[in-house]
């Protein structure tokens, strides 16, 4: 069953804002947003500073001006907020998944059907994208449901910053919820009140004849979209800078060879268009519209520009077994989503051909597998563990050696781990040491080699020492010790001991 997401933002205009250079205020200073119609001018927006203080959507502008007296007014520009939302529709499809749309004036929404499990998760997923969202200055809640119809009511509803309903669980989730949340026009939702209507399941629980003869068909459509009885499809948000090849269907189709066909020959034609622009492709998607008017993806992520037609159908045709093709399919996109300059190189630069290994193609299958692929770098730093970072499997070579002289061990754990010892201070390696419940008695010991603390890039590290100790023990295993401070001055660490890593 497709799972949708709706991301809401709150505060969009006022965020908008305030992201272009700081804004004119303060991030502390009440900041709203003003309409106007003819000489009426009013509150249509405020961001969290202007609610703290008891401003209102909807506000006359002059008693808001009277009420704060450092109170911050922009003219309201929809068609900027638009074009904004737009914008991160956009991001989110190159991001995130092959189907996104914008919701109303206030969100988007996305089908992640066959795309969450390359960001970990749909909790991962959720929060990653409400946490790189903040980062770029803009407020935001999502959810994650069934329904577009119930993703984009909790959304906007729920006191949670990220929402996900388990799969089959609409009903318990959306029945209290107001009746506005169902996307009818305000006079409707004026009227039901008058019935004393209130919630999604009072409603529900209506007969649908007279309900329908009094405030026409929509209310029942609503009800059937959130509860998912009627599908509601996603459109595709599509910009003409986006290459995108499609095939329509006189008779649908289902079978897995026939769907493999047409693949190949929509990836010869997406090549085509490619070249002709200079473009190789760094993620395509496969859209699938389905005849009961729904929608399949299978989205092929590449590490870096490609538009061998070969490469691409295996991709993309090695997953078919991920598309459910229902009752058949009438039509099938395909798109580059995210297209990079690609230039023909010179294999070889001398008489004897040089053999260069691209992995590439390796990286692209396990990576659209859902494996998370990177490759270690050292970094110059005395400490341990900041001497390696994450790098892409396809970066070049950061030019960064290890400069330490002494051996280090194979295994590095993630973070030191304390041990009970028995040792002299202040320079004598242990005698014993208990590490994970089992006493080990030291045989051998080299050391201590001592590292300082990196005291310009953190102000408490200015004394910090570690001595560091080679062991063996009784059995040859040899780890990795270290003692906090020199043993004498207790600024310089908490002589406690710790092992940090195994040889061998």
């Amino acid at each position: 069953m497709p799972r949708v997401v709706s991301v809401f933002f709150p505060y969009l205009a006022t965020d908008r804002v305030r992201s272009h250079g700081g804004g004119p205020a303060p991030a502390d200073q009440p900041l709203v947003i003003v309409s106007r119609n003819g000489s009426k001018r009013w509150i249509s927006a405020a961001d969290t500073a202007a609610l703290r203080v008891g401003l209102r959507i909807g506000m006359p502008a002059s008693k808001a001006q009277a009420m704060i007296s450092n109170l911050t007014m922009i003219d309201a520009a929809p068609q900027e907020d638009a074009a904004a939302l737009e914008r991160l529709a956009l991001w989110a499809l190159r991001q995130y998944s092959p189907v996104v749309c914008v919701d109303g004036v206030d969100g988007i929404a996305m089908d992640t059907e066959g795309a969450d499990h390359l960001q970990g998760g749909e909790e991962l997923l959720i929060s990653g994208l409400v946490n790189r969202l903040r980062a770029r200055g803009l407020t935001a809640r999502a959810a994650v449901a069934d329904t577009w119809g119930a993703a984009h009511a909790l959304a906007r509803l729920s006191p949670e910053e990220t929402t996900v309903v388990p799969s089959g669980q609409i009903a318990r989730a959306v029945t209290g919820l107001p009746i506005h949340c169902l996307r009818l026009p305000a006079e409707t939702v004026q009227g039901l009140r008058v019935l004393g209507v209130e919630t999604v399941g009072e409603l529900s629980a209506m007969p649908r004849a007279p309900l329908t003869l009094r405030f026409g068909p929509e209310p029942g459509r609503r009800l059937d979209q959130i509860f998912g009885r009627t599908a509601e499809p996603i459109e595709p948000i599509r910009t003409p800078d986006l290459v995108e090849v499609f095939r329509p269907f006189s008779e649908p189709i289902a079978a897995a060879e026939t769907v493999a066909k047409y693949i190949r020959r929509l990836v010869a034609q997406l090549t085509h268009e490619l070249e002709k622009q200079g473009l190789g492709a760094r993620r395509v998607d496969l859209v699938c519209h389905r005849v009961d008017n729904t929608i399949q993806c299978l989205r092929a992520g590449l590490a870096k520009p490609v538009r061998d037609p070969a490469r691409l159908s295996k991709l993309l045709c090695d997953r078919i077994e991920k598309i459910d093709p229902g009752f058949g399919i009438e039509k099938l996109t395909l798109v580059a989503v995210m297209a990079e300059p690609l230039e023909e190189r010179q294999v070889a630069s001398s008489l004897v051909e040089e053999t260069v290994t691209d992995i590439s193609p390796l990286i692209d299958i396990l990576g659209n597998r859902g494996q998370r692929l990177y490759r270690l770098a050292p970094v110059a730093s005395d400490v341990p563990e900041r001497s390696v970072e994450r790098i892409a499997p396809t970066s070049e070579e950061t030019g960064a050696t290890w400069l330490a002289k002494w051996p280090r061990p194979a295994r590095l754990l993630a973070h030191p781990e304390h041990i009970d010892v028995v040792a002299l201070l202040p320079d004598q390696p242990p005698a014993v040491f208990t590490w994970r419940g089992k006493r080990r008695k030291v045989r051998r010991a080299d050391g201590p080699e001592r590292i300082f603390g990196e005291w310009w890039m953190r102000q408490q590290e200015y004394e910090a020492v570690r001595d560091y100790f080679a062991v063996e023990d009784e059995t040859g295993e040899r780890y990795w010790l270290f003692r906090s401070g020199d043993g004498v001055d207790a600024e310089t660490g908490s002589r406690k001991w710790f092992l940090h890593g195994v040889f061998g």
